[in-house]
């Protein structure tokens, strides 16, 4: 992955942080910064946190 964070808490709190303020769905802000969406998702469903689409945020 790029330059964000590798522990899973803190990814989740700068993706989160993300899509609130400069993105309006996981799939734009992953394309804009290069990664890979699988590696975000996975990574975020070690802490039990999943996409939600009509939030737009992991919870």
């Amino acid at each position: 992955m790029a330059n964000i964070p590798n522990d899973p808490m803190m990814l989740l709190s700068y993706i989160n942080t993300k899509l609130r303020d400069d993105y309006s769905n996981l799939t734009l802000l992953c394309d804009d910064l290069e990664l890979n969406i699988n590696e975000i998702t996975t990574k975020l469903s070690t802490i039990d946190y999943s996409y939600n689409k009509e939030l737009n945020r992991f919870v």
